[in-house]
């Protein structure tokens, strides 16, 4: 019973279609744009471009960006390739079943299902603090006991719980009006971005780009962090200190959290009324238009405030404050709740559909995967997962847990990357809609690049990172491994018969 066997790609495309399992294909390209879009524009944009300013790369954080956006970019054509070969839902995980095995398929579907919920989660414990300041601006001040869980002085966080469980909602009614939500919420948020890139240009200031790389300042006397406290990099070569050519970097990798999303465009391929043309316009075009996006709002955050005076919560609102344009900030604040409300539901949408794709695999108990007669939506996965980020929203205070988002994501792309190199080599006879330039030299170094970016993150985020896998690996050779339909040789339809 090998480990190692490999779904077919015409085996994933004849699940896809058996009527008990089949979801409803109503997504256009625009659509998976707007998934795109909203997905990745959120706390990256309004949090860390002044972040990343202030403590890493100064003016030149939209170098870092690029920088960032071209990391992502490579791993961006290999998921769109894969998308148009494998128009399935799951994602990296169904992507890597027809590549490289059911072990590695596992681990990435394991690995993503605590992306998207631990991601969910505090993205909705930041709306929660946006959502409670914009009501206290209008004179409506909620208890702390309901706005803040038990380890941040509170009872739970009410508002947390609550937009988890509504978009939950919006999710089991269907594809379509998760899609609908998604593009009005892109759209104002979008507004908003633009708004300050236009209005903010006014106030730029050339002096405060100077110098656009600040000097390389190394780490002061006494002031290195343990070990386990600061990037692994770091660790292992020795601290390397902040701003220069070194800061760029570490600024990149900053800033590539503000990236993640546009890989959920492709858990959507299941869904998708022509996948083989739509998928890769969805994935590709979300990450070009909003690394567009991400130059020119650091470019003029930078320009109207001193970069060493933006490591605050709200960057984007200090730099309104700073020419005079306090009634700006509420502006702010609603792109911020808009911005943070679609990458909630999107994460969400991702977790259900990851977690129905190896449900129908029998990875995970097939009762998870029945969809809905009316919706066509996988309901009760949905339900469980928007049950789960409602309660670890309400009740626990995350901080450094949501850097597991970003190693799970990270770990993804290196899969991915690999995965088309192994399926050009397997199976070159498939059709491909779209086809990765340059094979193999942009997948090695898609896979490079984030494996870099990997190694930035600190070394307590490794660890965790491990006991996460451990625990999925216990659970593998425990159950998914006999249970798997292709270990059991079962066909869809007898899968079917056990709903």
């Amino acid at each position: 019973m090998s480990i190692m066997r490999v779904k077919s790609v015409e085996q994933s495309i004849n699940d896809a279609e058996a009527p008990e399992f089949r979801l409803r294909r109503v997504l256009r390209a625009v659509d998976l744009l707007g998934i795109g879009i909203g997905a990745i524009i959120g706390t990256g944009i309004f949090v860390l471009t002044g972040v990343a300013a202030a403590t890493d790369a100064g003016p030149g954080i939209s170098i870092s960006f690029v920088i960032s956006g071209i990391a992502c970019g490579l791993a961006a054509l290999c998921y769109a390739e894969f998308a148009s070969v494998v128009p399935v839902a799951g994602s990296a995980y169904t992507f890597s079943y027809a590549s490289l095995g059911e072990f590695f398929a596992w681990l990435i579907g394991w690995d993503l299902m605590l992306e998207f919920i631990i991601g969910a989660s505090t993205v909705s414990v930041g709306w929660s603090q946006y959502f409670v300041e914009a009501l206290s601006a209008m004179g409506l001040a909620l208890p702390e006991a309901l706005t803040a869980a038990p380890g941040a002085g509170g009872v739970a966080n009410l508002p947390a719980a609550i937009i988890a469980l509504l978009l939950t909602v919006v999710l089991v009614i269907g594809i379509r009006l998760s899609a609908a939500v998604t593009n009005v919420v892109v759209a104002i948020k979008l507004v908003v971005v633009l708004f300050f890139i236009i209005f903010g240009a006014f106030f730029v200031k050339a002096a405060n780009w100077t110098p656009f790389i600040p000097p390389h300042q190394p780490p002061e006397p006494g002031a290195v962090a343990a070990p386990l406290e600061q990037p692994l990099i770091n660790a292992i070569f020795g601290q390397t200190g902040s701003f220069g050519l070194s800061g760029l970097v570490a600024g990149a990798a900053l800033v590539f959290f503000a990236y993640i999303g546009f890989d959920i465009v492709a858990s959507g391929a299941e869904e998708t009324r022509r996948p083989q043309r739509d998928m890769p316009i969805g994935i590709l075009g979300s990450l070009a238009v909003c690394s567009v996006l991400y130059v020119l709002v650091s470019l003029v955050m930078t320009g109207i405030v001193k970069y060493d005076q933006l490591n605050t919560a709200a960057p984007m609102a200090t730099a309104f404050q700073a020419i005079g344009a306090p009634w700006a900030v509420g502006l702010v604040s609603l792109g911020a709740i808009a911005g943070l409300t679609t990458v909630i539901l999107i994460l969400m949408l991702g977790q259900a559909r990851v977690g129905f794709a190896m449900s129908r695999d029998g990875l995970l108990p097939v009762w998870f995967a029945k969809v809905h007669r009316k919706y066509r939506t996988p309901y009760r996965i949905t339900v469980i997962t928007g049950v789960v980020v409602a309660i670890i929203a309400s009740l626990t205070p995350i901080n450094v847990l949501a850097e597991m988002t970003n190693i799970g994501t990270l770990c993804a792309f290196v899969l991915v990357s690999i995965g088309v190199l192994v399926l050009r080599r397997t199976r070159p006879d498939l059709p491909r809609a779209f086809r990765v330039p340059w094979v193999p030299v942009i997948p090695v170094l898609a896979a490079a690049a984030c494996l870099y970016l990997m190694l930035n993150l600190e070394g307590w985020t490794w660890i965790r990172f491990g006991v996460w896998m451990l625990l999925g690996l216990v659970l593998y050779f425990v159950y998914s491994r006999h249970n798997s339909r292709l270990a059991r040789g079962e066909t869809i339809e007898e899968a079917a018969d056990e709903l």
